[in-house]
């Protein structure tokens, strides 16, 4: 099994962005490293830090 001890699939490295126009980070609306083009949840490396603290934190 490739996945966590949960049985979900790992999700594979974000797709790299050649240049300009990048996705908005969905929570502060900054550009992210992601494509305009990404499919999901977008968020700049701040709020992803910030999400991992919350969801690390709850326990």
């Amino acid at each position: 099994m490739s996945g966590d001890y949960c049985g979900t699939e790992t999700a594979g490295p974000a797709p790299k962005a050649g240049g300009p126009p990048f996705a908005a980070c969905v929570l502060c609306q900054e550009p992210t490293e992601y494509p305009e083009s990404y499919k999901g949840i977008t968020l700049c490396p701040v709020c992803a830090w910030q999400e991992a603290q919350r969801g690390a934190c709850s326990g």
